[in-house]
């Protein structure tokens, strides 16, 4: 199996660390964790993720603009957002309403999520 690597953007650190276990009981293997869109930006042009996982309220930004930055430099990326503010998220990314999962966040419902985004970003 290939080690895949995560992207967590989310300036909450506890709430990253809990998403990184629940990614990592998926088969992920390597995370990095960023907490503004320049530090995700960053991240992910060090180290192509295999899967995005973003926060909507973050430092100096979204995680909608962190993802929409990084995706116009590397190309779709599978993203699943993670969010208390899901309804900002479904009008800033209308097209990304099945791989939104509400806080607090459920283990299944992330599996899920992921897996969809999985099959469908690339």
């Amino acid at each position: 199996m290939p080690r895949r690597h995560a992207l967590i953007i989310e300036d909450e650190l506890l709430i990253a660390l809990e998403v990184e276990v629940l990614l990592s009981e998926q088969g992920f293997k390597s995370f990095d964790i960023a907490n503004s869109p320049h530090a995700a930006l960053a991240c992910a042009l060090k180290r192509l993720p295999d899967l995005i996982t973003a926060d909507y309220r973050i430092v100096a930004g979204t995680g909608v603009e962190a993802v929409a930055a990084i995706e116009a430099r590397l190309g779709p990326i599978p993203v699943v957002f993670v969010s208390g503010n899901v309804e900002q998220v479904r009008e800033e990314a209308p097209g990304r309403a099945d791989v939104l999962v509400d806080k607090p966040i459920s283990p299944a419902l992330l599996a899920a999520a992921c897996a969809r985004a999985m099959r469908t970003a690339r």
